[in-house]
This record gives C-alpha cells, structure tokens and sequence, in this order.
C-alpha cells in the first residue's frame, strides 16, 4: 500500500476517538452499489477484500471511499432522445417543445440506465492520529473534498483542517530554484513549473535547474508553482503552490526493506503500509520545518472587563 499523491488535513494529535467507534459510525454508510436506475453510489468499502471497514496496523487506519458511477454518456441520451422526438412528431404532426423535449430526455436517461455500464473506483486515506493526520491519496481537490465530504456525514464530528504553514510554497520554492539550494534533507529533481501574474505558465521536464534561464524567469517575477524534489533519497515527488505532494514514488533503497519480510499478501501490505506511513510522517515533518512550520494558533481573546 504505497500512496501516490497526498492531500493533507491536520487532526487534534491523539484525537479521543477509537477505531471501533469510528468502524461504527462508517458502517451507516457503506457503498449499497447502484441500483438499476441509480446514475451513481457512493460509501465506504473495506480497504482490503473481506476485512474491516478500517485497516489498523501498529495504530495508523487505512480507510477506502468507494463509487460506483454509470457511463452514460449525453450524447447517447440525446440521440435515443431525438429519436423518440422524431417519431412522435411523424405519429402525431406537431413539433416536440423545449419543455416536452426535457422530459423525453430525462425519461430516456431513466430508460437506459440500467444498461449502463459500472464504472468503479476507490479513493483511500489514512489517518494517524499520533501525529495528527488525515492523508488523503488523491490528486484532484475535487475527489479529496468528496472524500471529506461523506467522512463528515458519516462522523458525529471531524475536527479536519487543511494544513497551513508560515511561508508560502510558491515562494519558498522559488527561494530554493533562485539559489539553486534545497533545504535540509531535500534534493532539487529536474521538472519545475513557473508561472507569470498574468499566467503565463513555462515548464521544465527532465531539465537542469542550474542554468541562467531560469533564474531570468525568476527575475522577471515569475514564481514557481510546481517542483520536482526528493527526500533523504528515498521518497522522490512534486509539490505545489497548494501544498500538495503528487507523483510520490518510494525509491528501492525503501522497498527493498519490505521484501523477504513477508510471507503472504497480507503481510505484504502490513509491511509497506507501516513502512509508508512512518517515513511520510517523517517527511511531512521535514516538509513543514523547511516551509517555516506551522502559524501559532491566534491567543485567545481577553474577557471583557466587569461593568
């Protein structure tokens, strides 16, 4: 189990809730499947075939959202729909209205979604609550927040927050581009994007960060959006100006230290979910410090005098 994009959120560190009442509150929404005239299903699935809704090693859960989305496409229902509509128009001589052609498209999407393809996917996530996590593997905004979305309809409460630091991605990783100098633990890759005020975008694919070039982009005030880094030669990915971490790939000298540890597939996946989740943990750790760490949190206002 190697995640491949994180999306962070950030929990209360030890939050006071225990993974039997989480599996609880998860079991009122699990994926029913989509029924015949259902366009689309969504609900939590045991993240390993026939096991628990939560996947507990060593105290970190591993959660799994699955949807079931029918593969209707618009022009299949507006060439059905057309269809009908000609042949009532022949039957009946009258022209077929704005309002009369709707409700023939909609009985049509009803009248083809049970023969619909099943499209399935799983959006998983792991939470620990040590060191007060909520990781998201998933490199779209759109399926994060959804995944967030049902977790909160799913919990009597979610205190989740997206992540904050001091400085800002975009200019601290324009700093390490202009100086040609990664922070403590971390090595500049070679594909960068840089983007203009008026968004004007240049990007660098397998390209050396040390030439003039850039650092005349930099100078021109573009700043930088996306980097390739790696971290202590073992976790090579890219960050954006949204503080999110994609492409992660786990370098040999990591793998290497799960194989011949295992004896089946599920010791297997133990072994590299605990393997990933402590050295992520480490490296968001590093991330944070090099991005100035986390803003304090605003003091409490002081009560207001006695009259």
């Amino acid at each position: 189990m190697w995640f491949k994009n994180l999306y962070l959120y950030r929990l209360p560190k030890h939050w006071a809730v225990e993974a039997a009442g989480l599996e609880e509150q998860l079991a009122g929404l699990t994926l029913q499947g989509c029924n015949a005239t259902d366009p689309r299903s969504i609900g939590w699935v045991p993240p390993r075939e026939g096991g628990p809704l939560i996947h507990s090693v060593n105290q970190q859960w591993l959660l799994a959202l699955g949807i079931e989305e029918k593969l209707l496409p618009a022009s299949i229902v507006k060439r059905f729909a057309s269809d009908k509509a000609k042949a009532i128009e022949e039957a009946e001589g009258r022209r077929i209205g704005r309002k009369e052609m709707r409700e023939i498209q909609e009985e049509m999407t009803l009248e083809l979604l049970p023969r619909a393809f099943i499209r399935s996917r799983t959006t998983f996530a792991w939470i620990d609550r040590s060191n007060g996590w909520l990781v998201i593997d998933s490199a779209a905004p759109a399926k994060a927040e959804e995944f967030l979305e049902h977790l909160r309809k799913s919990l009597e409460s979610l205190p989740a927050k997206v992540l904050k630091v001091t400085q800002s991605p975009s200019a601290a990783m324009t700093g390490w581009v202009a100086e040609g100098e990664a922070p403590a633990g971390f090595t500049l890759d070679q594909d960068l994007e840089l983007r203009s005020a008026e968004k004007a975008t240049v990007r660098y694919v397998k390209h050396s960060l040390e030439g003039e070039e850039i650092r005349q982009h930099i100078a021109a005030g573009k700043v930088v959006t996306r980097l390739a880094m790696t971290w202590n030669d073992r976790i090579s990915f890219v960050l954006d100006d949204n503080l999110q971490l994609k492409r992660l790939a786990f370098l040999d000298i990591l793998k290497e230290q799960s194989d011949g540890q295992s004896e089946n597939a599920d010791e297997r996946f133990d072994i590299d979910f605990t393997l990933m989740t402590g050295e992520v943990a480490q490296l968001l750790d590093d991330l944070i410090e090099a991005l100035g760490g986390e803003p304090a949190s605003a003091p409490a206002p002081a009560p207001a005098p006695a009259p």
